[in-house]
């Protein structure tokens, strides 16, 4: 029997450092972390070797449910893949366990407030944007890919998939960045 502890932020400049130190004190023995968006399962590497290794017995601690999903689907079928393993999901703040009945129907709601939350915060973000657009100071989000480095890659021979492997991103951003000329 295992308690292994689940960290996550949404972006790469936010800090996991207080979640971690949390997870390790209350006897976490393995923690695994990372930076990635809770509005979606996909590209949650950490949470899928989490998930894939949890074994009767095991206890899957976060800090806070919205550190494990901001949908409430996402949530409540993770809950369920860690129960059909045989393991049981804890929550530190506020206290709250699948060991019990009554820690599923308060998961069940917390999964819905971390959900309208989500909905809540991409709405702000939409306003701020408009107002953004309005005003002239909106120049679009933060490109992350070099274009002219893909561009020049190109240009000296190089294919789609070299260039992908190269800057560490899909053959489609090179696609797309390709058919911009």
């Amino acid at each position: 029997m295992a308690r292994i502890g689940y960290a996550r932020v949404s972006t790469l400049d936010q800090d996991l450092d207080t979640q971690l130190t949390r997870l390790k004190a209350e006897g976490c023995g393995i923690v695994r972390a990372e930076k990635v968006s809770g509005g979606a399962r996909q590209g949650r590497t950490e949470l899928a070797t989490v998930m894939e290794f949890l074994r009767p017995g095991d206890e899957l601690v976060v800090t806070r449910l919205d550190r494990l999903g901001r949908d409430t689907r996402d949530v409540l079928n993770l809950i369920h893949e860690a129960e059909q393993r045989g393991a049981f999901v804890t929550v530190l703040d506020p206290h709250v366990s699948t060991r019990g009945e009554m820690g599923h129907l308060v998961l069940t709601v917390l999964g819905m407030v971390a959900q309208m939350e989500r909905r809540f915060i991409k709405e702000r973000q939409r306003e701020g944007i408009e107002r953004a657009k309005t005003t002239g100071v909106y120049a679009g989000g933060k490109r992350r890919l070099d274009r002219e480095r893909v561009k020049t890659m190109h240009m000296a021979g190089s294919g789609p998939a070299a260039i992908a492997q190269a800057l560490g991103c899909s053959r489609m951003q090179v696609y797309r960045v390709l058919r911009e000329n």
